[in-house]
């Protein structure tokens, strides 16, 4: 497999000489200064893959081109969005990039509810706190009929937990959850996310799901012609959040996803701790059923509780079978060699790692893309893959 590292742009306090010397030879990044919705210039494309070049390393992948939430819910400028999309799938293309990561979540990126989850040793994690979540959701964001989407016990610990949180926690809370993450449109007022939230739960799965099906069917010729594999992200976490709409949780809806739109063009961005986060998908079967359109993987780890609360563990520690995932890649990649099939390596990075050491505490740093803990999960990755490599050789 292809080690490659996101990489945040030139703000990013990991620098791309560090990225060298953890060991990756690619870089996953995107034109974070371009706003959501515009067209991607050919020439800010080039420049920022020269940077990248220059350091000695490869754009490998880009992650992402942002859907403006206008495309999700198909009102407002969604044509202009569209078509800015495509000409921005045939800039990449021309700079001779051909890996596309993108999601279709409504609303907000991924979430969490603690960036700093201090762990036994005391380094620090991302965590999803369900009561948490939804002392947020019911108590101080009030959306209607929030109370019905959780279970009375869920609601018995959200109100006890809101009851004792002080102002700064609530606000904290607030940021975490709603203020934007890395790779997201931007960040809501609560105002603005109540909004937000009502148009989407209006257009429920169905409507959802239709919406994604018609992007594909408008952005996938364009890819084809210029040779860009586009590759879907998994909703994060891959269940629904303030009532929204949530179509690309399951294997089913990989399945249904890739059915709608058959091209080399449709591929899976396979982020194990995302679809990892619900106990009900196989990723190793995944691998299995899908692997000739997984174009880019995100090996993280997660540990699940009954209440879908989760925080994410060690690479090599958790509820997702780390090992067999990275047998069952590895095993694709073998076929699509003994086929000839024209697909590169399938290109992974470590996504997410603990924060530690002298990293804690300081300034500018994304959550979850500290360098220590990517650096230490990479290895570990790289520990795994090498030894499947030596024993299938033998």
């Amino acid at each position: 497999m292809k080690e490659t590292w996101r990489w945040f742009g030139p703000q990013d306090t990991v620098t791309l000489a560090n990225i060298r010397q953890a060991g990756a030879t690619g870089i996953v990044t995107s034109l974070h200064h371009i706003p959501t919705g515009e067209t991607w210039p050919l020439d800010e494309i080039l420049a920022r893959k020269q940077e990248i070049e220059a350091a000695g390393l490869e754009w490998s992948v880009i992650e992402s081109i942002p859907l403006h939430n206008d495309i999700k819910t198909r009102t407002g400028d969604y044509q202009t969005y569209i078509a800015n999309y495509q000409q921005s799938i045939r800039n990449v293309a021309k700079a001779g990039i051909f890996d596309v990561c993108y999601n279709f979540m409504p609303v907000v990126d991924w979430t969490r509810t603690n960036l700093s989850y201090s762990l036994p040793n005391q380094s620090q994690a991302l965590r999803f706190e369900m009561s948490d979540f939804a002392a947020y959701d019911v108590y101080l964001l009030k959306r209607d009929n929030a109370a019905a989407d959780y279970q009375p016990e869920v609601l018995e610990r959200a109100k006890a937990r809101f009851d004792a949180m002080s102002d700064e926690e609530k606000a904290l809370l607030e940021k975490n959850i709603i203020a934007g993450l890395p790779g997201g449109e931007g960040s809501y007022s609560r105002d603005g996310i109540r909004e937000a939230i009502a148009q989407f739960i209006e257009l429920g799965d169905e409507g959802m799901r239709a919406n994604l099906f018609t992007f594909l069917r408008e952005i996938i010729p364009v890819a084809e012609e210029v040779g860009v594999r586009l590759a879907i992200h998994p909703d994060d976490p891959p269940f629904s959040l303030f009532g929204l709409p949530r179509v690309v949780s399951t294997q089913d809806d990989a399945r249904a996803l890739l059915a709608a739109a058959p091209s080399p063009a449709n591929g899976l961005t396979l982020c194990a701790g995302s679809y990892g986060a619900r106990g009900d998908n196989d990723l190793v079967d995944m691998v299995r059923e899908f692997g000739d359109n997984i174009y880019f993987v995100h090996l993280r780890n997660i540990k699940r509780e009954a209440d879908g609360s989760f925080y994410e563990s060690d690479h090599l520690d958790g509820d997702n079978d780390m090992v067999g995932l990275i047998d069952a890649l590895l095993k694709e990649e073998h076929r699509r060699r003994e086929t000839a099939s024209p697909l590169p390596p399938i290109a992974m990075r470590p996504d997410h790692g603990h924060l530690m050491g002298d990293e804690i505490g300081r300034d500018g740093i994304n959550p979850g893309y500290s360098y220590g803990g990517r650096m230490r999960g990479l290895a570990e990755l790289r520990g795994v893959i090498h030894t499947l490599e030596t024993l299938a050789a033998r």
